[in-house]
């Protein structure tokens, strides 16, 4: 197993993986531009797992230099199941650690029923229901 820090290269393999994972919802900020400024702005965060040549899981992270935020966890089908997930979290975590960052969110849609199942399971995360998220865009944007 290989993880590495995502490139902008590796943009289109990973907008393909996003799309056949169940749960994950595209967004404009998905596009190349708003992609390569969320790495350029959280250098060596974001994580790949490589397989055969073959990108099988992924992981975005960014942090606003307090919280740590992990977006587009995602991981083939095929390869499901073998903690490729767990590990790149753990690598993410490590990784934010060591920038100071100590306390991590990630936002799963209501609809995710894996991906639910999957931060419910026992890996140390807890649900909060203390909080509600209210988003905003800004028209023309």
């Amino acid at each position: 197993m290989s993880i590495r820090p995502v490139t902008p290269a590796d943009h289109q393999t990973l907008l393909a993986l996003w799309r056949r994972t169940p749960g994950i919802q595209l967004r404009a900020e998905d596009e190349y531009e708003p992609f390569c400024r969320y790495l350029a702005r959280n250098p060596g965060l974001s994580l790949l797992i490589e397989r055969q040549g073959e990108v099988v899981a992924s992981l975005l992270v960014g942090h606003d230099g307090r919280r740590g935020y992990l977006q587009h966890l995602a991981v083939a089908a095929p390869w499901r199941g073998q903690g490729l997930a767990c590990a790149l979290l753990d690598e993410a975590l490590a990784r934010l650690a060591r920038l100071g960052v100590s306390k991590s969110h990630v936002f799963v849609l209501r609809e995710a029923g894996e991906a639910l199942a999957f931060w419910q399971g026992g890996i140390g995360w807890e649900a909060r229901g203390d909080v509600q998220v209210f988003s905003s865009r800004v028209a023309g944007a």
